[in-house]
């Protein structure tokens, strides 16, 4: 079958660029610049961040505050890349559109894209608006890591891979994936939780948390998600026993997750006959121990501004990894019984 190889290469660009998407929203929330531009789309009304002057009126404006611009230009950084990547998406919505019928392109993956966006650009006005809101801020980082893996998917699919992969195994595997992903989802809200309430460092120590395995456990407070509207959520709201108790559960979810892939992984690499599964069960791996690890470095370095970053990095990608392998593991038309 013919391919776009022009919309494949797009995509895979847009895919990229959904990444860098993800490190800078997670570089602006870790430098506490969520609320650098008090507006949205602009910045104290400007398109581009004022200066000088022009700053000392912006603030004036918006209640005698002080224009921050470093604060400010990571946000407007990280909206002007967004806005970027969503033209990108409108250009592959087209042409899948117009190449539907010469290429067989699908239109229904770019069209869920196309509208994950336009929600992604409504989380990112009320996380302003609504004062960095846990639960908004905890969707829109979690849209932008959906991004990332249906636009990663799309680039598979335009691009025809996994057609080779053993009946035997997607047969053995393809529940165990798919139960590993519904985990792995799960700890990701978990962290993305985490990282809305301000709860990183609630636990100061590692293994223990403040000293005991078990800590005085508050979930009534730690999960409530009916917050007050229009309150300032810098820096979280939440006392310490609830913060405390958002920490342990993303500690206790990491050690499942950990647990439940290792086993997956080695089990893949004992017994799986497609050299693609094994080669997916090494990276899953990699990425998996490299997650952990800069966990513990969180905790232990007090949340190093590169380290964190690094930690939403990988989480994207061990996330794209794990989609990558359920469709890998998804029978396909072409799917042959080689062993490649």
């Amino acid at each position: 079958m013919n391919k776009d190889k022009l919309l494949f290469r797009v995509v895979c660009f847009a895919a990229l660029l959904a990444f860098c998407v993800v490190l800078l929203g997670a570089y602006t929330r870790l430098k506490d610049a969520g609320l650098g531009c008090p507006d949205w789309p602009g910045c104290y009304g400007h398109l581009v961040v004022p200066q000088g002057e022009q700053a000392k009126a912006a603030g004036q404006a918006f209640g005698n505050v002080t224009v921050e611009a470093p604060k400010a230009w990571a946000e407007m950084t990280h909206r002007y890349v967004a806005g970027t990547l969503g033209m990108l998406i409108l250009f592959i919505v087209i042409r899948a559109i117009t190449t539907r019928k010469k290429y067989a392109t699908p239109v229904g993956l770019p069209v869920i894209i196309a509208l994950l966006v336009i929600l992604q650009a409504s989380l990112g006005r009320w996380t302003v608006t609504l004062k960095l809101l846990p639960p908004v801020v905890m969707f829109h980082l979690l849209g932008g890591m959906t991004l990332t893996v249906l636009l990663s998917l799309l680039a598979l699919r335009l691009g025809q891979f996994f057609t080779n992969i053993v009946a035997e195994d997607y047969r053995r595997f393809r529940f165990w994936a798919a139960l590993g992903l519904a985990l792995l989802i799960g700890q990701i809200i978990l962290g993305g939780w985490t990282s809305a309430n301000y709860a990183s460092l609630a636990c100061t120590d590692f293994p223990t948390c403040n000293g005991t395995f078990l800590p005085d456990l508050h979930f009534s407070h730690a999960f409530s998600i009916m917050d007050k509207i229009g309150i300032n959520y810098q820096g979280g709201i939440l006392d310490q026993a609830s913060k405390v108790t958002i920490q342990f559960c993303h500690r206790f979810g990491a050690l499942i997750v950990f647990s439940y892939w290792l086993l997956l992984c080695l089990t893949m690499l004992g017994t799986a006959r497609s050299k693609a599964l094994l080669r997916f069960a090494v990276v899953v791996l990699i990425l998996l121990v490299s997650q952990v690890g800069l966990g513990i470095m969180n905790i232990v370095l007090s949340l190093p501004l590169h380290v964190a970053v690094s930690h939403n990095a990988v989480a994207t990608l061990l996330l794209t990894t794990v989609v990558a392998l359920n469709y890998a593991l998804t029978p396909k038309p072409l799917r042959t019984v080689d062993v490649n």
